[in-house]
């Protein structure tokens, strides 16, 4: 059976789509699929620093599509987890260098060889986005609670249904102490604007910075939040669909209340 080509997309820069790239695609590794995870922000690469891969790049995608090597020649194994492998994007050529056929030719071959091949999509909906979606089967879009990003991924979602491309969610960088006082956007809020279906929430978690810094995957550090969110959401694109998605806020509204309750109680002791 062919694999699945998903897009990891949003509608502006600085969401942590490539966070949410290399670490998706390692914890569907772990699983025990076969995967690939590829750069497509053409001149700007920053996947392969994410990924610790940086020093053994020898091919990228754009000498894959120019045949000037094979697509198994690019692939870069990952150092820590089987069955991972990075296909870097070109730093010295141009966005259109890269034309939709050339993708489709391309997803072709990721389908045939790899469980699920993500594709860590540029910022924007310039012509890198139009590349990136071409023949994609389905897509993550990577929203974080705040007005700009909603608004800017919102045009995204209809730009891939106009293509029949099925979006889902992932609400990036949640601060529950923001939420709580009203400073931030709920995951609640964000998904009632955009209506589609949620695929993960993930927090705000330092080690999501550490694992940048070092290449050590997120989905491996056992006391990382946002690394066992990523686990979970691997699961869902992974056969389990119906896996409930963990609520960052979940237990915190209700010791919220007992505060409330109690501060009431204390208020009322004192008149």
């Amino acid at each position: 059976m062919d694999g699945k080509v998903i897009v990891v997309t949003s509608g502006k820069g600085g969401v942590g789509k490539t966070t949410v790239t290399a670490s998706v695609g390692a914890a569907l590794a772990k699983q025990g699929k076969r995967v690939a995870v590829l750069d497509m922000d053409i001149g700007l690469r920053n996947l392969d620093v994410v990924m610790g891969l940086e020093n053994r790049i020898v091919f990228d995608v754009v000498d894959v599509i120019q045949g000037r090597c094979k697509l198994r020649q690019a692939a870069l194994k990952d150092r820590r987890i089987e069955n991972l492998y990075l296909i870097p994007a070109s730093q010295s050529d141009e966005k259109s260098v890269i034309k939709p056929q050339n993708m489709t030719w391309l997803c072709n071959k990721l389908r045939r060889e790899y469980d699920f091949a993500l594709l860590d999509c540029p910022a924007g909906i310039e012509q890198g986005f139009k590349n990136a979606i071409e023949a994609a089967d389905e897509a993550i879009v990577v929203c974080t609670p705040e007005v700009s990003s909603v608004r800017d991924a919102d045009r995204v979602i209809g730009l891939l249904y106009a293509r029949s491309i099925t979006p889902r969610l992932i609400v990036n960088r949640i601060v529950p102490k923001l939420v709580e006082k009203g400073d931030m956007l709920s995951h609640a809020d964000v998904v009632d604007v955009l209506s589609i279906d949620l695929l993960g929430l993930v927090e705000m978690d330092d080690a999501v910075v550490v694992s940048s810094n070092t290449g050590n995957p997120l989905v491996q550090q056992k006391d990382s939040r946002a690394g066992m969110a990523f686990n979970r959401v691997a699961m869902r694109l992974d056969g389990h669909p119906d896996l409930p998605v963990e609520d960052p806020m979940a237990g915190r509204s209700f010791w919220q209340k007992v505060g409330k309750k109690l501060g009431r109680k204390d208020r009322t002791a004192k008149r």
